[in-house]
């Protein structure tokens, strides 16, 4: 036997056909990024011509050199990291904490507990109320609101819980005979065997906050306390251009390209970091699933 794999007539249609639609998926994925690019990298009238589609038209690097007259462009970019960084971080221990109490079954109402965390999968309170409740709680037009405000995610909290379950409750007895708290169990047992699950809500969590920007628009009043997604809606939406360039004038032709350069710049910490917790992120697409 050569060793060599015989496929039938009716495999290899499927192989060939399989390969094409997942060809023409990546192509229908990749070309809004890549059509970003070239966007902001093209001349402005060619642009607003619509003459740009699948490669850079008079290429000029303009929009990029317009980035820096943004008013408060640099302040709402690190905002944006801040609420990024310290918000993902805030959400793990929130959720993670939560999630690890609800699956050990010496919980008391923990049935309750669950169906009321699973409930508001379904039904949630609204815009109204959860402003509402944020001027009661004085959390209006404060960075701590955009923190603490939406730390918790339901769906998360479902998925963190079903992984700390499927971990042995053998080594949670083992620890606890070695006279770790629940606390120190948690911390050196739950959290190390839990590194995969953590990196993959944790880059969720990290892209939820990095493009959020409708509570950031609805709460925050001070313009410095927002972050760059606010100010991008601000310079699409509301045509304010011209009003967040400083001393700048006649750039109506570069305005649409200046759009796509500021969003470019605007992924680029997400795709830098992306590889660094890849290996965790694969190994985390099954969290959630039932373990045997």
């Amino acid at each position: 036997m050569n060793g060599k794999i015989k496929y039938t007539v009716g495999e290899r249609v499927f192989q060939v056909a399989n390969t094409i639609l997942m060809l023409l998926i990546l192509l229908v994925t990749l070309y809004p990024f890549y059509y970003t690019v070239i966007a902001s990298i093209s001349d402005g009238s060619e642009l607003i011509r619509g003459n740009v589609l699948f490669w850079p038209v008079k290429p000029t690097l303009e929009a990029y050199a317009l980035i820096p007259k943004i008013k408060n462009f640099f302040l709402a970019y690190g905002n944006t990291i801040f609420y990024t960084v310290a918000g993902a971080m805030i959400s793990l221990v929130v959720m993670s904490m939560g999630a690890y109490a609800m699956s050990r079954t010496r919980l008391r109402g923990r049935r309750l507990v669950g169906f009321l965390v699973s409930f508001t999968l379904w039904f949630k309170a609204g815009i109204i109320p959860i402003y509402l409740n944020m001027d009661s709680l004085n959390l209006l037009d404060t960075r701590l609101g955009i923190l603490l405000g939406f730390a918790c995610n339901a769906f998360y909290i479902v998925i963190m819980r079903t992984y700390f379950e499927g971990i042995p409750v053998e080594l949670e007895e083992a620890a606890r005979i070695d006279g770790l708290s629940n606390f120190g169990i948690f911390l050196k047992i739950m959290v190390p065997l839990s590194k995969p699950m953590f990196a993959t809500i944790a880059l969720y969590c990290a892209v939820n906050r990095w493009n959020g920007y409708f509570w950031a628009m609805i709460l925050l009043k001070d313009e410095r306390k927002a972050p760059l997604q606010v100010l991008l809606k601000k310079i699409i939406i509301e045509n304010q251009m011209m009003s967040s360039l400083e001393g700048a004038s006649g750039f109506d032709f570069t305005r649409q390209a200046l759009i796509y350069a500021i969003i470019v710049v605007s992924i680029i910490p997400m795709i830098a970091v992306y590889p660094f917790i890849q290996k965790y992120f694969v190994k985390g697409l099954t969290v959630g699933a039932v373990k045997g």
